[in-house]
């Protein structure tokens, strides 16, 4: 899987080419701690590395070690202290390719890879210290130009192939993808059931992460959100430290990371079990607009389909509530709805929860959506007093709704992902009534 991927990166890449990717930098958590190391995406997405220090080269023009990684050395007493390392000795066969050798042996390697090589793909701009050594090494070898060699003139972003081939799921993808999706719709049903006036928002938090760990989910795919009451009106609230009131709807907005893959749900609901007739009418509409956009996500229409139609329902759900006033398609012209509705209604989703693909055609249209893509379908609304204050939106001061699913664009439609976490008022309110612990 990982090699036919190489394989289709490198026709891509074409003749005279060379491919660097540098595995993400250990990140510093405090004086001599660091954070979990999280390893490079398209690292993971060619060669499955999750290695720190990682470097991997691919050579289209190779006859042999087209596919070469690069990795820390076994070393015995940092092993002791940090844990095992594979080494070069057995990298080669762990990881599939065709050649693996100590990470010190790059720079003196290099300059054999890129003679005859016109250009050298890297992520540019991902990292300061990495564009300059690539810059380094095409300069360094500039000078065999004299004994009439072919060194390379240009850098280009690896990101413009990689990014399109990461935008359509295989297989492998789609299973990964269906198992996070399945963890994270549990934990949030989960959620549901254990919360009552007095639950703190890190303890439904830490009950997610404890069913993740428990089913082979290293952590979650973003920081958490769990907002109670007015917490429920910050886009993205991770601060998940209040108590949740009787009478309040709490957001979750929480995803499990599956295999490197992941889900992205969230869910509102009330913190008693019941909605209060308030409640129930922006719930209403938040879940009609997220049907209304979950049925846009069909082959051949566009990206931006989604947000519209999405935007429609909400228009015309803040013109009921007598928030708004006036023609609707007016209203939506001048974006009279965004006070209460900022953001944009999905994303793309994969092996970053913001994945990568372009969301344009070339001609500047909207992306064509495609069989094999996955985006999430997230519309809310959220009255907060503090960002607008006005009379009409003053009876729904603090309510945050936000639901959201993750949906594979099929042949013939779609599949909803995340279809199994309860968000109908009857679905939530039968769950949310249980008050079991989990």
């Amino acid at each position: 899987m990982f090699a036919k991927r190489r394989d289709a990166l490198m026709q891509k890449m074409g003749a005279r080419s060379l491919g660097v990717w540098f595995a993400s930098p250990v990140r510093l958590r405090s004086r001599d701690t660091d954070h979990v190391y999280r390893a490079s995406s398209d690292l993971l997405y060619l060669a499955n590395c999750p290695e720190p220090e990682a470097v991997l080269i691919l050579r289209p023009d190779a006859d042999e070690e087209r596919s070469i990684l690069f990795v820390r050395p076994r070393d015995k007493e940092r092993e002791i202290w940090m844990g095992r390392r594979l080494g070069p000795e057995r990298a080669k066969e762990h990881y599939g390719v065709d050649a693996a050798y100590a990470i010190d042996e790059l720079d003196t390697k290099i300059t054999s890879y890129l003679l005859g090589c016109e250009k050298i793909y890297h992520q540019l701009g991902d990292s300061e210290a990495n564009d300059r050594r690539v810059i380094e090494w095409k300069e360094g070898v500039k000078r065999q130009r004299r004994v009439g060699k072919v060194t390379p003139d240009h850098i280009l972003d690896s990101r413009a192939l990689t990014d399109e081939m990461r935008l359509f799921k295989d297989s492998a993808e789609m299973e990964h993808m269906r198992h996070a999706a399945k963890l994270t719709a549990e934990a949030h049903e989960m959620a549901m059931a254990m919360t009552r006036p007095g639950t703190y928002e890190y303890q439904i938090e830490a009950m997610m992460h404890y069913h993740f760990r428990k089913n082979g989910c290293l952590d979650f795919a973003y920081t958490p959100i769990v907002g109670g009451g007015a917490n429920a009106t910050i886009l993205h609230y991770t601060e998940n430290q209040d108590a949740l009131k009787d009478g309040d709807l709490v957001l979750i907005d929480v995803g499990a990371e599956y295999q490197f893959y992941a889900a992205d749900i969230t869910r509102t609901y009330p913190v008693s079990g019941k909605f209060t007739d308030t409640q129930r009418r922006v719930y209403e509409i938040v879940l009609a607009a997220l049907q209304a956009g979950i049925d846009a996500c069909q082959p051949g229409n566009r990206f931006d389909d989604v947000h519209q139609a999405a935007v429609a329902v909400l228009t015309q759900g803040l013109v009921d509530l007598g928030v708004l006033e006036g023609d609707v398609q007016t209203l939506i012209e001048e974006e009279a709805y965004k006070p209460y509705y900022m953001h944009k209604t999905g994303h793309w989703l994969g092996l970053d929860v913001h994945d990568v693909g372009g969301y344009f055609e070339e001609d500047g249209s909207s992306r064509i959506l495609q069989p094999g893509m996955v985006l999430t379908v997230e519309p809310g609304l959220y009255f907060n007093p503090d960002f607008h204050d006005v009379p009409e939106a003053r009876p729904f001061a603090d309510i945050g709704i936000r639901i959201e699913d993750d949906i594979l664009i099929t042949e013939d439609g779609h599949e909803n992902l995340t279809a199994a976490a309860p968000k109908s008022v009857a679905d939530v309110e039968a769950v949310a009534n249980t008050k079991t612990l989990f």
